[in-house]
């Protein structure tokens, strides 16, 4: 099936061009999309006539969409979910969670310009493509994790798993200082009990000679 394209698409081609494509694809995509249109001789008329102002169009969002890039570029949202101590979630993030932790902080994005490769299933820093225009795409990350605490240590390069050693570690360390303050305590009663033990006889001695 052959249609002309509104905008440029991926993979696809740029605006204008005309392209065969399967029809299941432009009539669950591309046409109730809006990215193009069947290209009969009457829409490639219409799209002649009306490709000046589509081309300007297509400039302005693009502006606006590389302004926005700018500010979203490299930046990194946090998503708060449950998880096993494995770092695998009890669930996934999807392109829904992704684009309402961009809005959360002001960001107008919608689900359907966030693309995952795949569902994310782990706790971690995950990099996900954000379509902002055809011709404008960013990326940012999705600090995915159980706790704000936990996304913190994540920032700042930490595993779950090496934040999990290091508190064990901690915990060894803190239960070794006990057992050796233990240990010292009971050096110092034993050294006392001797001392106590080299007096007495003494005194029984002159209680005895008296």
């Amino acid at each position: 099936m052959q249609v002309i394209l509104l905008e440029r698409v991926a993979k696809l081609g740029q605006m204008g061009e005309v392209v065969d494509v399967k029809p299941g694809f432009a009539r669950n995509y591309l046409l109730p999309q809006g990215k193009a249109l069947t290209a009969s001789k009457g829409n490639i008329a219409h799209f002649e006539a009306q490709k000046a102002d589509l081309e300007a169009r297509n400039l302005e969002t693009r502006k606006e969409a590389e302004k926005l890039a700018e500010q979203l570029d490299g930046k990194q949202f946090v998503v708060i979910r449950q998880a096993a101590d494995s770092g695998a979630l009890y669930g996934s993030v999807s392109t829904r969670d992704a684009a309402d932790a961009m809005t959360a902080e002001g960001f107008s994005v919608d689900r359907k310009q966030v693309a995952l490769s795949r569902p994310i299933k782990e706790l971690g820093l995950h990099e996900v493509m954000v379509s902002l225009h055809p011709e404008v795409e960013v990326t940012v990350q999705l600090n995915v994790a159980r706790s704000q605490e936990e996304a913190e240590l994540q920032a700042r390069g930490k595993t779950i798993q090496e934040a999990a050693q290091e508190e064990e570690e901690a915990a060894d360390y803190e239960i070794a200082e006990l057992f050796e303050d233990i240990g010292s305590a009971a050096s110092e009663d034993q050294q006392l009990a001797k001392q106590v033990d080299e007096v007495l006889p003494e005194e029984r001695d002159e209680d005895s000679d008296s």
